[in-house]
């Protein structure tokens, strides 16, 4: 039988994956039409993105799972009109850029670098960085994305402390988790690196009280979300000198407004939204090995919990 699967995303982003889902579809031996438009009751699994114009998923009567091409899943957990399993994406390529992202920021910040890329008083200050295993790292949320993070952070020799919700274990990593963990990791974080899914709990989990107990002169750099930092606290923190730099990759507002505080602040450095992007050929053989497990009787992969919201 003819699997019918419905590209609900952003018509841009079309032409860059059909071929690629076409193809990780044909190589999982699924016999599929996937199409940017069917009648909704003949749909049989959706690859969606919040950007979509698909927001009441009721008509979709015969509908298996909807794959998200995004990592995040906070635009569609909260949807009640869908009632079928959810599957966030994690996807390689995905993975493997926000390692890089994240190293190279955390190493920038770590080297100093900024003062020597720009010098344009030719100053020589003869300062040398401490080795990485006296710059201690913390990584806020320590799911796919953040254990890939900390494991290249702690082959490169620095101390990486991992929090999430739930307690968890990795060899190398120090792990801690819940109320008394924040604190904890907070306490030591020199870098301190956001990668926490959004929901009610972790928005504005980067308040003045949060900001206050990290080292201070501390680093954060954030490509996780935008809202789990109170904006106008995190400005006062870097004026006071708290945080000596924030890199921010993500916003409650995108693009960032041309008139922002943190485009004129010295010690904030603007990304936009680059830290990690899903990549369209290694999303596709995710996508369709999620499909085939499904036809097959198995869980999917990355399903996401609606009760946790991620």
């Amino acid at each position: 039988m003819t699997l019918n699967i419905l590209f609900a995303a952003a018509q841009a982003d079309w032409p860059d994956y059909e071929t690629p889902l076409r193809d990780a579809l044909k190589a999982e031996g699924l016999d599929a039409d996937l199409r940017t438009s069917f009648a909704p009751e003949l749909v049989d699994y959706m690859v969606y993105a919040p950007s979509s114009e698909v927001k009441d998923f009721a008509p979709y009567t015969r509908l298996k799972a909807v794959l998200n091409l995004w990592a995040g899943v906070e635009g569609v957990t909260g949807n009640e009109t869908l009632n079928v399993p959810l599957a966030r994406m994690v996807d390689p390529g995905l993975t493997q850029g926000m390692v890089e992202w994240v190293t190279g920021h955390v190493l920038r910040h770590h080297l100093g670098m900024d003062a020597h890329i720009v010098n344009p008083d030719h100053s020589w200050h003869h300062c040398a960085p401490p080795l990485a295993q006296d710059r201690p790292v913390t990584i806020l949320g320590y799911g796919a994305l953040g254990a890939a993070c900390g494991e290249m952070l702690r082959s490169l020799g620095f101390p990486v402390t991992g929090w999430s919700r739930r307690p968890g274990d990795a060899p190398g990593i120090r792990r801690l988790h819940g109320a008394d963990g924040l604190i904890q990791a907070l306490e030591t974080a020199e870098i301190l690196v956001l990668l926490l899914p959004l929901t009610g709990d972790t928005e504005n989990l980067l308040d003045a009280t949060s900001l206050a107990r990290l080292p201070k002169g501390a680093v954060l750099v954030n490509p996780g979300r935008g809202a789990l930092i109170d904006d106008g606290a995190l400005i006062d923190a870097l004026t006071s000198g708290q945080i000596s730099h924030a890199t921010l990759d993500v916003f409650r507002t995108e693009p960032l407004p041309k008139e922002h505080a943190f485009w004129s602040l010295p010690n904030v450095t603007v990304t936009p939204h680059v830290a990690s992007e899903t990549r369209p050929r290694t999303a596709a053989l995710t996508i369709a090995e999620n499909i085939r497990r499904a036809e097959d009787g198995q869980p999917l992969k990355h399903l996401v919990d609606r009760a946790r919201g991620y």
